[in-house]
């Protein structure tokens, strides 16, 4: 081996060395893209994975509690002879119950309180009377929500339900 150096010329020396170097540079050049892909590339990629995961299971939990939502549970049998304000009074006791899951007792006297939307008792009457809700649906949900958001008992909640207040 000291035999060979000996042979070669500075040139070829220099040569060999330059060889050398590059393919040191392309070794190194490959284990950075290694580096990369499982250290930041591979960062970067699994929050990309994962908001990916996110935003997909947040738009179908959007999309059922969207129908959720719109899914009506009174439905409103309008009559031909009937006024306008007699189709408005039974579109707020549409929303009444749809929203709040009023009782009966409850969307009357909402129609016809000073504080509430001023119907007559006649178009009020008319409402309630042309009201397709399920009364019995409307007073679990509210029964729901008096335990889940109020922390209610069971004979609050009955006492509450049985007030007509509801």
């Amino acid at each position: 081996m000291a035999n060979e150096r000996k042979d070669l010329t500075n040139e070829e020396l220099l040569e060999r060395q330059q060889q050398q170097f590059e393919n040191y540079k392309q070794e190194q050049k490959k284990k950075s893209k290694k580096k990369w892909l499982f250290g930041c590339g591979g960062c970067l990629g699994l929050v990309i994975i994962i908001a990916i995961i996110f935003t997909a299971c947040s738009a179908t939990m959007v999309n059922e509690v969207d129908k959720e939502i719109n899914k009506d549970t009174s439905e409103v049998k309008k009559d031909d002879n009937s006024t306008s304000e007699q189709n408005a009074a039974l579109n707020s006791a549409k929303t009444y119950a749809d929203t709040m899951h009023m009782s009966k007792d409850a969307i009357y006297n909402q129609l016809t309180s000073d504080a509430g939307d001023k119907f007559s008792d006649e178009d009020a009457q008319y409402a309630v009377d042309h009201l397709k809700a399920n009364y019995k649906e409307n007073a679990l949900k509210s029964a729901e929500s008096y335990m889940k958001d109020q922390n209610m008992s069971k004979d609050a909640i009955y006492d509450q339900l049985i007030s007509g207040c509801w």
